[in-house]
């Protein structure tokens, strides 16, 4: 598709002395159209030319050739050079795009890059709940997105299958696993274990110091403790494989903590080799105070087992070598900020090259909290995030029940607007943002929300169905989408590629979202104005390859997020 800002920088670049890529910086999309569709402020040239910006930009106004551009006009408004596009000639492009690709939008920016989007990571023999659904969720949509952009993603399923948490178990096992049923209902009976002998570590630190030593058991090989890990790993992932069912979560690799057990030796070896690694009241350490973090990286713990950092630096070697990434994104909670800066600032000293390095990046999130708090596995405090679910899919079956009793298929319908509408919710809002689960705005037809967009993708659906034929772009009198709501639409539909890139640059999937609800209101404000099904055919035609267009980009975008559309309500 033309890049009509990029046209506008080669006309300027003839003009002015700056280059291309940097006047495309300073073009602007001004906030009222009535200002034009792009606009070049002259500030930046001021200082330079040593003239007053409006007196800069009267004399690009008259040197410019708009011709190639696809702009109709430009006008000085202040210091600003307003461009114009041609209502005709932009209608025409757009139009032209959507129909002419099966997935509009699609790009190979990242072809022969590379991405790892570490992400989801629920811990074994707990509860999958509402708590990991973030990172599946933002995880899902930017490996989606970066996929779609052309990149090769790699996406790591990091389970949290090691730690001294594997030792509680144990040990709550050993004191009581007779008292439980771990084989008929095993993640919930694992919790009560969990949840008991955290309670007694609390008491009696002689039974924290057992748990302790059973992790180390079980790093060492122990046959006991291996085969009770074994049995609770293989359960946890049955249990876990249903929500992703429901979710729709797919990864390229399932590689969790455990992996990295015959592999953390390496890392303690290039520390010391690198002179970091140095002794602390019985662990080792890598003191990270001349990077400005006053809290040093544990390598191994004063009882000889490995930490977090240890398996994670593994991994980063691990991966390296393996997917030679450009980016390593680790999508999880902003409790672990300093986790991670202590991680990467280590990493520098495993004799990686430095793009490595540079590409590892933090993606964190705000918790999801419940209106009294936060939650906590240790204080049986949690929502399973498969009652969850399917709470939500009951929920939206009532609602279906109550509006519409008679559609076909309201159980396939109900899981597609219930759990499109929890991982809407969760990436409405900016990532970083806490989020109170309230479900009466989640469920709302009406607000910005998931079942917001597909009520308004179905009413699109409805008017093709009428229409019983879309009609060639080609044959379209584009004149006829010259209105502004028409505009406002096809203006959001052309930058539906732009706002891709805009999540990768920032790893932030609820630009996406937000620009879906953007279009979903425009389509909506046109839809109210404008008559569809008229006798005017030209104008008929028109509208019906406007809605075609639109109903395009909300079911490709939505994809991308992870959610699925109906095609009734």
């Amino acid at each position: 598709m033309v890049n009509f800002k990029e046209k506008i920088a080669e006309k300027l670049e003839k003009i002015v002395n700056i280059d291309k890529k940097e006047l495309l910086n300073y073009i602007e999309v001004p906030k009222d159209n009535k200002n034009g569709d792009y606009s070049f402020p002259c500030f930046k040239l001021a200082k330079e030319l040593k003239k007053a910006p409006q007196v800069i930009a009267e004399e690009i106004k008259e040197k410019i050739d708009l011709v190639g551009t696809g702009m109709e006009k430009v006008e000085v408004i202040g210091g600003f050079l307003n461009f114009f596009i041609s209502k005709s000639e932009f209608t025409q492009e757009v139009l032209n795009e959507i129909t002419s690709k099966e997935e509009y939008g699609r790009a190979k920016i990242g072809e022969g890059r590379n991405i790892v989007v570490d992400y989801s990571a629920p811990n074994i023999a707990k509860p999958f709940h509402i708590g990991h659904l973030r990172s599946t969720v933002i995880g899902g949509a930017l490996s989606n997105i970066y996929k779609f952009l052309g990149y090769n993603v790699t996406g790591v399923n990091h389970i949290g299958d090691y730690g001294t948490q594997f030792g509680k178990l144990i040990e709550g096992y050993k004191l009581w696993g007779d008292e439980y049923d771990i084989d008929s209902d095993p993640i919930n009976e694992l919790t009560k274990i969990y949840v008991r002998i955290n309670n007694l570590c609390k008491e009696d630190e002689k039974v924290l110091e057992a748990c302790r030593n059973n992790f180390k058991l079980l790093e060492d090989g122990d046959e006991y403790c291996t085969k009770l890990w074994e049995r609770f790993k293989n359960v946890s992932l049955k249990e876990f494989q249903r929500v992703y069912d429901l979710l729709g979560s797919k990864f390229e690799s399932w590689n969790g903590e455990a992996f990295y057990s015959d592999k953390m030796q390496e890392v303690v070896e290039l520390l010391e080799k690198a002179g970091k690694l140095t002794d602390s009241q019985g662990a080792k350490i890598v003191d990270l105070s001349d990077v400005g973090i006053d809290t040093p990286c544990i390598i191994i713990k004063s009882n000889g087992s490995t930490t977090y950092a240890t398996r994670d630096l593994a991994a980063i070697l691990y991966r390296a070598r393996t997917y030679d990434f450009e980016k390593a994104l680790y999508v999880t909670s902003y409790e672990q900020i300093l986790h991670f800066k202590q991680v990467f600032a280590t990493a520098k000293y495993l004799g990686l090259d430095k793009k490595y390095i540079d590409g590892l990046i933090h993606v964190p999130f705000g918790m999801v909290l419940l209106p009294e708090g936060k939650m906590s596995t240790r204080e049986g405090n949690i929502i399973k995030l498969e009652d969850l679910l399917n709470e939500a899919i009951e929920r939206a079956k009532a609602i279906i029940e109550q509006k519409n009793p008679d559609l076909d298929n309201k159980e396939e319908t109900a899981k597609k607007v219930g759990v499109g509408a929890i991982i809407f919710n969760d990436l409405s809002n900016n990532r970083v943002k806490d989020e109170i689960f309230d479900w009466d705005n989640i469920l709302n037809f009406q607000g910005e929300t998931g079942p917001y967009i597909q009520y308004t993708y179905v009413r699109i659906k409805s008017v093709l169905e009428k229409a019983g034929e879309i009609p060639n772009a080609n044959e379209i009198n584009v004149e006829k989408l010259n209105d502004d709501y028409s505009q406002e639409v096809l203006k959001l539909i052309y930058n539906f590629q732009d706002i891709l890139v805009a999540v990768t640059e920032k790893e932030e999937p609820s630009i996406l979202s937000r620009y879906l609800i953007d279009l979903s209101k425009a389509y909506s404000s046109f839809y109210n104005e404008n008559k569809i099904m008229v006798g005017d055919e030209e104008l008929k035609n028109a509208r019906i390859i406007l809605s075609y267009a639109t109903a395009k980009v909300l079911k490709e975008g939505t994809k991308l997020l992870g959610m699925e559309m109906p095609d009734k309500m």
